[in-house]
């Protein structure tokens, strides 16, 4: 059990590492695409949408096929492990190779549906890289089940790292070159080409990501299929491709739908581009919601485990909740004088939206955090009703707001349909699941912060040095009301061992 439980903290290790490591490298390419692709706004825009779609797609052609994999991979009494896979890898490739053909056949109608009949290819890349990128999810689930973590990350981190290393080839060194040695570059680069080869890039990276894995794929192709197996675990999946498509759906339905919903489409574009700019500042609210768990929900579950789980749990979310206002106000209050430099300046009009999406965000994190009942239980429809319940009401509110209120509507969206499916959670698990929250804790922080937050944006001070010690005062006073009430320093890992030893 001991080296189980070490494996499994390990592997968490790595696999949480990879997956902040990539999620902040991409988020590092923001700065670079805010301030040279030549379309401005309205190229990031494209990039915005293009990217809305692809989240999208993942999920449908995936169909929820990772987590039937795990499932019946696992019943070794009743299905070979091999064939599984092998099964699985089939379908995926099927399912993805067709869906490719269509979309190359009918390139032209989905473009102009798209909205680009002016560059079909870049839905071609699309499906493309949609594609490919589905396919190898079956073999990167595969590397989980046999615990090869070390492996699983290394593919993950050079596909990013491809993906840059072109990025920057494509928008900074050809560029450079091409403004000095025109001849050297001008039979592959157009200098207008920014959002394509971003596509290119990505879909270069992902061809790689197959040829990488392919020491993984031959054994399962030779394995073969079998299509009851294949049956069961359709049938299985089916329901989690519904889960699957709300949430993504929740996350990306305002990316896709505003170019709809405004009737000039460059105007659409721009400001789509301005909130996807700025929505990625707000993205750190996620990063850090995510280390959170890999890094700090060990520690307290290890100081409970002698208890009543249920104990651990309601700590761990009164610790989520302290560290996610925390990151709030320091986003929040170096904004203006720091982060905003985070995108180029054409695009500062939309940092109005940063608080509200970080909120809605933080919401999204508590919500997350309830749903552990119903995981436990093994109840997960109320899960899938949550997320169709959310992502109705984003569409609703998307609908009827944007085309007058522009991108603040989508900002707002993602408040109320996250805060209402963290109120749902929490109303249905405590009588499913009840679990002893320190409702007065999260009640005290959450208004803590909310009059800090408000002291600290309401006076206009000048000059920004003196504005960010003003702001800094404020945050360090949440933090000394959290060390005094709720998190004494000599309780901290690694911290703690000082204090003991003094």
């Amino acid at each position: 059990m001991a080296g189980g439980m070490k494996r499994l903290a390990k592997d968490t290790a790595i696999y949480g590492l990879s997956s902040i490591v990539g999620r902040f490298l991409n988020w590092m390419m923001v700065p670079l695409y805010t301030r040279v692709l030549t379309g401005g706004t309205r190229d990031f825009g494209t990039v915005t949408n293009l990217y809305g779609w692809t989240a999208l797609l993942l999920v449908l052609l995936c169909y929820g096929m990772e987590t039937g994999l795990f499932r019946f991979i696992n019943k070794k009494e009743e299905h070979e492990p091999m064939r599984v896979y092998g099964t699985t890898l089939y379908s995926l490739g099927f399912t993805s190779t067709l869906f490719f053909v269509v979309c190359m056949l009918f390139l032209q109608p989905v473009s102009r549906w798209l909205a680009y009949a002016a560059h079909p290819e870049y839905i071609g890349m699309l499906a493309a890289i949609a594609a490919m990128d589905a396919f190898c999810c079956i073999p990167f689930a595969y590397l989980r089940y046999r615990h090869r973590a070390v492996r699983f990350a290394t593919v993950k981190l050079m596909n990013i790292g491809l993906n840059i290393l072109l990025n920057l080839f494509f928008l900074v060194v050809c560029p450079l070159v091409h403004s000095s040695h025109p001849g050297w570059t001008e039979w592959f680069y157009r200098a207008d080409y920014g959002v394509g080869y971003i596509l290119v890039s990505n879909l270069f990276a992902s061809a790689f990501t197959c040829f990488m894995l392919l020491p993984e794929i031959i054994p399962g192709l030779r394995s073969g299929m079998d299509l009851r197996t294949l049956k069961q675990m359709l049938a299985y999946s089916f329901p989690v491709m519904i889960l699957g498509i709300a949430g993504i759906l929740n996350q990306t339905i305002d990316k896709i739908l505003f170019p709809f919903l405004i009737e000039n489409r460059e105007i659409a574009m721009a400001q789509l581009g301005i909130y996807g700019a700025c929505f990625k500042i707000a993205v750190v609210m996620v990063m850090f919601a995510q280390a959170f768990r890999y890094a700090y929900e060990p520690f307290v579950f290890a100081r409970n485990r002698e208890n009543d789980n249920r104990k651990a749990y309601a700590e761990a979310m009164k610790y989520f909740i302290i560290f996610a206002w925390a990151i709030f106000l320091g986003v929040v209050f170096c904004l203006d004088d720091a982060l905003k430099y985070f995108v180029d300046a054409k695009f500062y009009s939309g940092l109005q939206v940063v608080p509200i999406v970080m909120l809605g965000e933080l919401c999204f994190g508590i919500y997350f955090n309830l749903s552990i009942w119903y995981k436990l239980i093994d109840r997960t429809l109320w899960g899938a009703c949550f997320s169709i319940v959310g992502c109705f009401l984003t569409f609703a509110i998307i609908v009827c707001f944007a085309p007058h209120y522009g991108y603040m509507a989508c900002a707002w969206a993602s408040v109320a349909s996250n805060a209402t499916m963290m109120i749902l959670s929490y109303l249905v698990g405590r009588k499913k699941y009840p679990v002893a929250y320190d409702m007065r804790s999260a009640l005290l922080y959450s208004l803590l912060a909310t009059g800090l937050f408000a002291a600290g944006m309401c006076p206009h001070i000048e000059p920004s040095g003196l504005r960010l010690l003003y702001r800094t005062v404020l945050w360090l006073l949440f933090a000394g009301v959290v060390v005094r009430r709720d998190l004494p320093l000599s309780e901290m890992p690694y911290v703690g061992r000082y204090f003991k030893k003094h």
